[in-house]
């Protein structure tokens, strides 16, 4: 695994306390995205087609502190946009790691070398660099040459001076389990913590939707991953049975408030996948106001192919809880790679003709 002891048992402990007071609804991970404004476009991110009144708009920190203290969440993944371009951002993680929040900066590194100097190293701050495969694969999702090698550099050096690093890798068609496990022996050579690995989400804004993988073919890529996986020692950066979710072994449903958005228009419902569903002025307003039985797989169009772990690390997260025994056992063995996959969740919305929900 990934994660280190510190932040399993302070996550542990949050979510302990939560059980014992009752409370239904709690946040894991709060996804802020303090900007839009970004110094790439890549074909599976719609976020730069804001116009540019929107795309020069800031949280501040005073607002980035807020979002946490409304919410609580232990962990803060701060992304965007790009979020290093944010002049204001060594203050706002300055703030989070005061609070002692986990804070994983998501970057694409193109900043990260010139901006290092900004940042300490911290037991609460990890650079989470995106990397989207080997290079010839990153190159053409970020839609530049080059980006690739400039990302390894500014992994190396911030590794050699004692940074946390974990890689964000998104999965999209045409991937092959030998190439992906390729990728994830580079990675680990790197030296880097860990990685964050799940299939991309056809984002309703991007640019391009052919690109992204259906469920079916999702949960057969990871299991042949996985299988191949068996003689490596890859540190991914999740729970084992959201390993196994992705292996096609579990029936979740979403937890789409496990991982709530705060960005420069408020908490986004339901998730920041779907951009088109509203915001709440509060993150009391968004857990209490918000339907959500109309969100997730099997309960709306949208959602349909959905695996992405700010979905679903939650569920699977709590399930250990409540089964730890199964989670040391997928922990110890490692994902099933062979039989049938778990059931799908029934669809609960309606379909016309043309293949459209209408739900």
């Amino acid at each position: 695994m990934g994660i280190p002891l510190r932040q399993s048992l302070a996550i542990l402990g949050y979510i302990l306390r939560q059980r014992l007071r009752e409370v239904e609804r709690y946040p894991l991970v709060l996804m802020l995205e303090p900007l839009f404004r970004c110094n790439l476009a890549c074909a599976g991110c719609g976020k730069i087609d804001y116009p540019e009144e929107i795309l020069d708009r800031r949280l501040s920190p005073d607002e980035c502190m807020a979002a946490i203290d409304e919410c609580g969440a232990p962990v803060v993944s701060i992304a965007g946009g790009e979020p290093l371009i944010h002049k204001e951002m060594p203050e706002i993680v300055r703030g989070f790691i005061q609070r002692k929040k986990f804070v994983y900066l998501c970057t694409n590194a193109l900043l990260l070398s010139r901006c290092m100097d900004d940042y300490t190293p911290s037991p609460y701050l990890t650079f989470s660099v995106h990397l989207d495969g080997s290079r010839d694969r990153h190159d053409t999702s970020v839609c530049r040459t080059g980006v690739f090698d400039q990302a390894v550099e500014a992994i190396q050096k911030a590794i050699q001076r004692r940074f946390r690093v974990t890689i964000n890798c998104t999965l999209f068609q045409g991937e092959s389990a030998e190439e992906v496990a390729k990728f994830l022996d580079d990675v680990m050579a790197l030296g880097v913590e860990g990685v964050t690995i799940s299939p991309g989400f056809s984002y309703e804004h991007a640019p391009r939707r052919d690109v992204f993988m259906q469920r079916k073919a999702s949960k057969q890529l990871f299991r042949n991953i996985f299988r191949l996986g068996r003689e490596h020692k890859w540190r991914l950066n999740h729970s084992s049975l959201f390993l196994d979710f992705l292996a096609g072994n579990e029936s979740y449903s979403c937890t789409p408030w496990g991982n709530p958005t705060r960005n420069v228009f408020g908490w986004q419902r339901p998730c920041y996948l779907l951009v088109d569903e509203g915001y709440a002025p509060t993150f009391k307003a968004l857990i209490e106001e918000t339907d959500w039985d109309r969100y997730g797989t099997g309960n709306n169009p949208k959602c349909a192919n959905c695996m992405a772990h700010c979905g679903y690390e939650s569920t699977a997260v709590n399930d250990a809880i409540r089964h730890p025994l199964k989670a040391l056992r997928v922990f110890l063995q490692g994902p099933k790679t062979e039989g049938p996959f778990a059931p799908e969740l029934p669809i609960r919305y309606s379909v016309d003709r043309s293949g459209s929900g209408n739900g």
